[in-house]
């Protein structure tokens, strides 16, 4: 019975961030005829006003994010061109990368090449994974050691979660927040509200990290065996 309690637990912090977050950000994203602009253009407005230079604004189809590489903040179709309160906060969050990177905050310029090389470990992990039961049965004394490759991409994608958690929650609550309220953009209600999606969104990355440690934590506990 209390295992069963703890999995459901788990499952509950696994999987109720995601869903709260889905649940907020498109009950907030109705059409808001009271406000000025759509979310592109208050990124832009946001952009030109704090004079970050060289940065770009795009639209894209693969999620709403900031480029390091190209300059470019990115906005979905739906939050580019809407005025919706999911729209403004999202552009305000992504701005706040923008400026992270000008201030050039060292785990947001950690985090790119971390992504980088942990993307290669985990493929060389998951090749590691497939192959370890033939490993095992071809040379036994090479599974454990298929096996530590495994794990080590695991770790690997963990630390990409923990890095990028703490500059997630800086572009949300030290950057985009203090945007929105030095520049009075929305009323006390709607500034609430956004500050409860900004904390959804960031909720995600907590779940993605616990994940990842569950995994580790998993697969060691297999290693000992």
């Amino acid at each position: 019975m209390l295992w069963i309690l703890l999995g459901l637990l788990l499952l509950v912090l696994l999987l109720g961030p995601q869903l709260w977050t889905q649940h907020i950000l498109k009950k907030h994203s109705a059409p808001r005829e009271d406000y000025p602009g759509t979310g592109g253009e208050f990124a832009q407005h946001l952009i030109d006003t704090h004079q970050l230079k060289g940065i770009s604004l795009e639209s894209t189809a693969q999620g709403d994010h900031y480029d390091p590489q190209q300059h470019a903040v990115r906005l979905s179709e739906q939050n580019l061109n809407a005025k919706s309160l999911t729209a403004v906060a999202t552009a305000a969050h992504e701005v706040g990368h923008a400026m992270q990177h000008q201030e050039r905050m060292p785990l947001f310029l950690a985090r790119g090449p971390l992504a980088i090389f942990a993307y290669w470990v985990e493929r060389v992990a998951q090749i590691a994974l497939i192959s370890t039961p033939f490993i095992i049965g071809f040379l036994p004394g090479m599974g454990r050691l298929s096996l530590l490759v495994a794990i080590g991409g695991m770790i690997a994608s963990t630390l990409v979660h923990l890095v990028t958690l703490p500059v997630e929650i800086d572009a949300s609550f030290n950057r985009a927040l203090p945007l929105l309220k030095k520049g009075a953009y929305l009323n006390q209600k709607d500034y609430q509200t956004a500050r409860k999606i900004l904390l959804a969104c960031a909720l995600t990355y907590v779940a993605g990290a616990l994940s990842s440690l569950l995994n580790i934590w998993r697969w060691l506990r297999f290693f000992r065996r």
